[in-house]
């Protein structure tokens, strides 16, 4: 408990030393407050933005398509990557042509995504999934590889199902890999929304963002960013702590 503590405390001391740091370079003028507002300055600006309905409108925008791509990318993933590791053949065709697909930088594809679905929802949750699946594909697959063989072999000699393997002996075996797999990819997954939004939407924060520094609107700008990472934060934390009370099932 006091080493959890002391972790939070030094999470936090990091957190305020960084925008200490960054009030004294725009303060002291060693950094030109016009191209880095104080942090003080931006805090009062983002008070100000979550203040105006039509920013709360671009927030909820932005989290029904991050939330959907979510929703869709993961389970879809995770089924992938549980045949590709449970059959061999499978696995000897795809895994070259998923590592190949996941070095390529999705932000290439984006234009495509435009050209097919248009400009609209189904082109942000459908670049957000793609940005997503093939980090939930590569975990699930290592997650599965990870089970061990004696466990399997147990609920197999027992007469377990296909099915009743896969709820009690997969899943609870690999759910700290893949929990920690699903902080990983929402980070993916937001980062291809709000860059979707920002190359070509109506609405939505990251389009907002695109605004505020197509017209160099500093203020907005870092208040902007600030907010994205609170959000990523936030969600980050939420899955760390349902990690932890998944931890007893580490073997």
């Amino acid at each position: 408990m006091a080493g959890g503590i002391a972790i939070k405390l030094a999470r936090f001391a990091i957190v305020v030393a960084i925008f200490a740091l960054w009030e004294v370079l725009s303060r002291t003028g060693i950094v030109n407050p016009r191209l880095l507002p104080a942090a003080s300055d931006t805090l009062v600006t983002l008070g100000e933005l979550l203040q105006r309905a039509s920013v709360r409108h671009d927030l909820v925008v932005t989290g029904q398509e991050v939330l959907a791509a979510f929703a869709l990318g993961v389970p879809f993933g995770a089924l992938i990557g549980y045949l590709i590791a449970e059959h061999r053949y499978f696995a000897d065709v795809m895994k070259p042509l998923l590592f190949f697909a996941f070095s390529i930088p999705k932000s290439i594809f984006l234009p495509m995504f435009i050209l097919v679905f248009g400009v609209g929802f189904a082109q942000k949750v459908g670049f957000g999934f793609f940005s997503t699946i093939f980090i939930v594909i590569m975990s699930t697959t290592t997650a599965v590889e990870s089970v061990k063989v004696e466990h399997l072999r147990v609920a197999r000699s027992y007469g377990a199902t296909p099915m009743q393997t896969a709820f009690r002996v997969y899943l609870p075996s690999m759910l700290p890999v893949l929990l920690e797999a699903l902080r990983i990819s929402m980070i993916f997954n937001l980062t291809g929304v709000i860059l979707a939004e920002m190359y070509a939407s109506r609405d939505g924060i990251g389009h907002q963002i695109a605004i505020w520094g197509e017209n160099f609107q500093m203020k907005q700008l870092l208040a902007g960013v600030v907010m994205i990472a609170a959000i990523a934060m936030t969600f980050n934390e939420l899955v760390r702590w349902v990690e932890t009370r998944c931890s007893h099932w580490r073997t």
